[in-house]
């Protein structure tokens, strides 16, 4: 039997939904209690009630709160042997097409974002692609437009970015200033930016890759079936769908219309 904290999250979450449209009802439940408990103390509410009662009366609330609901965290290159994977079995195949369509679902603050793109530039596919980088969440994605990460990560991307299969050096495509690396803008040319939630939205576009990496882990299975759906309807014939290294296809309903490209690095091609 739930207890009232439980309650009170659920009224909360179904109070979001029909306020904002904000569809937070099928994440996973022990993840989203954790990030509304530590919501709380930070918004200085002494119930999960009295969060919901600010939250249905002052939209800037609930931007506040949604920064702990999604809980953006990346990095560049993050495992790199799944970068270095896309490159060596991946983007020869994408070479063989005139134009590209690379979908970026859940792209947080950008930095796989322009991970890719730089992947790309170094194939010689960026001119040609465009990537659709997409989120639930409007501050993450104005981060993500401006392309901006701080310096002194850039050590740690840098080692990912080599790892990665990196071809020059890293610290061309950035420029390094007030404690902060501004990225080149040219990276970010073919990128379109755009909000959009994988547990209320539809396929937009036709796509040759979509990455999808530590997102679904948050959702419960329904919402991963319901996003596992969206991608494999986007996906153009024996397209590519890249996952988390926590995350898998192979027992949902969809693991028939999939098969393993490389199953370490969870990268799978539409059958």
């Amino acid at each position: 039997m739930p207890n009232s904290v439980d309650i009170e999250i659920r009224l909360l979450i179904e109070a979001i939904y029909l306020k904002y449209s904000y569809d937070f009802r099928n994440y996973a439940g022990s993840s989203q209690k954790r990030r509304v408990l530590h919501a709380l103390t930070h918004l200085d509410c002494a119930t999960v009630s009295e969060l919901q009662a600010r939250v249905l009366r002052d939209p800037a609330v609930f931007m506040q709160l949604l920064q702990f609901l999604t809980i953006p965290v990346s990095e560049m290159f993050r495992d790199p042997a799944y970068f270095l994977s896309l490159r060596q079995k991946v983007v020869p195949f994408l070479k063989t097409y005139p134009s590209l369509k690379i979908w970026i679902a859940g792209c947080s603050t950008g930095e796989e974002i322009y991970s890719m793109a730089i992947l790309l530039k170094e194939e010689g596919l960026l001119d040609r692609s465009i990537i659709y980088a997409t989120d639930i969440n409007p501050v993450s994605l104005e981060k993500a437009r401006k392309g901006v990460f701080p310096l002194e990560k850039m050590r740690a991307y840098t080692a990912n970015y080599q790892q990665a299969g990196g071809k020059a050096a890293f610290s061309d495509y950035y420029t390094a200033g007030y404690e902060a690396a501004l990225f080149d803008r040219s990276l970010a040319e073919n990128i379109s930016f755009s909000d959009h939630s994988l547990a209320t939205d539809a396929v937009f576009s036709e796509t040759h890759l979509i990455c999808c990496r530590n997102v679904l882990i948050y959702f419960n299975r329904a919402l991963q079936e319901r996003a596992f759906g969206l991608f494999h309807e986007s996906l153009c014939h024996r397209g590519f769908l890249g996952l988390g290294s926590k995350e898998s296809i192979d027992f949902s309903d969809y693991a028939t219309r999939f098969e393993p490209l490389d199953r370490a690095q969870r990268i799978y091609r539409k059958v």
